[in-house]
């Protein structure tokens, strides 16, 4: 399962007084807004505030998110998976509809602060394998004749 995300150093959020420029800020630092869809009107930003956490618990099909966004299937299926790299929305089965699955996407567990309890998870399960590739390359270095699998 891929999992991305941009990692800055950022000042203390509590000088925000307005949710939306928060959220902002903060969807840029991770990474999912870039320079060109940070605006309030932007696909990105209203699939996120307008969508996901106007109703965290409902589950939005395509076509839905298509028809609320007023935008394109590619454009709104590459905003989509950048939610899904930082893990904090999920897939849900809809049901079925003329034999096909229906999906839906949802903000995971319908709460912003506990979906990224999951990305979270995820941050430190990554930066806990990077620390042992230094530590096998630190060990490698200080051990050329080390074979694999030796620590």
């Amino acid at each position: 399962m891929p999992f991305e995300i941009q990692l800055r150093y950022t000042p203390p959020f509590a000088a925000y007084a307005d949710p939306d420029e928060a959220l902002r800020e903060f969807l840029h630092l991770v990474g999912y807004l870039r320079e060109d869809d940070s605006s309030p009107g932007s696909v990105a930003y209203r699939l996120v505030r307008e969508c996901f956490l106007r109703t965290p618990d409902r589950p939005w099909t395509v076509e839905e998110l298509l028809a609320t966004l007023r935008t394109t299937r590619p454009t709104l299926y590459r905003h989509l998976n950048r939610l899904k790299d930082l893990d904090v929305i999920e897939e849900s089965s809809l049901g079925k509809e003329a034999g096909t699955a229906r999906k839906g996407y949802k903000l995971r567990y319908g709460n912003l602060a506990r979906a990224w309890d999951f990305t979270e998870a995820n941050i430190e399960n990554v930066l806990k394998r990077y620390r042992e590739a230094v530590d096998r390359i630190q060990f490698l270095l200080e051990n050329p004749k080390a074979g694999p699998g030796r620590k």
